[in-house]
């Protein structure tokens, strides 16, 4: 498996996109500010993630997804971990990333990696998106936000 960002003029792939968030609008912000990875195999895309600079310090992975028919396979960790790495490389600190409460799988990965709960953004989805979003069996209704420190020498809260 290869992770590349996507040339320019090359179309992002929205419908893995839309996968981990089902808003093309939001999608479409953060796509505007931020850069696109993909992953591929002989088969095709087979992930993608979009992250990019928050401010000095921090970047944020905005969407990560997995095709459906990929997932279980490791893709997922080993966008993350290459995340990690390209921001680190880039001279940030920190690395934030925001999934939902009923996010069991992806809440679990992102700890593995080191990302530690930072917050929760309350009602998040049901202020931001339209209809109800059932994941897991569990309303999904808010954020909660990670952090994980890319520098060796710094720790969350001090």
């Amino acid at each position: 498996m290869k992770i590349r960002e996507i040339a320019p003029g090359e179309a992002p792939p929205m419908a893995l996109l839309l996968l981990a968030d089902p808003s093309k609008k939001a999608v479409a912000s953060y796509l505007d500010t931020s850069e696109c990875f993909i992953a591929e195999t002989d088969d095709g895309i087979v992930g993608t993630y979009v992250a990019g600079g928050i401010s000095d310090e921090s970047a944020e992975i905005f969407n990560i997804a997995v095709a459906e028919e990929a997932q279980g396979q490791g893709i997922g960790r080993t966008m993350l971990l290459d995340a990690i790495e390209r921001y680190e490389a880039k001279g940030y600190l920190w690395l934030h990333i925001g999934t939902g409460n009923s996010s069991i799988g992806q809440l679990a990965l992102y700890q593995k990696c080191g990302f530690r709960i930072d917050g929760v953004i309350r009602d998040f989805f049901t202020a931001n998106y339209e209809g109800k979003i059932i994941e897991n069996g569990i309303w999904c209704r808010d954020m909660i936000r990670l952090v994980k420190a890319l520098q060796c020498n710094t720790e969350i809260g001090g």
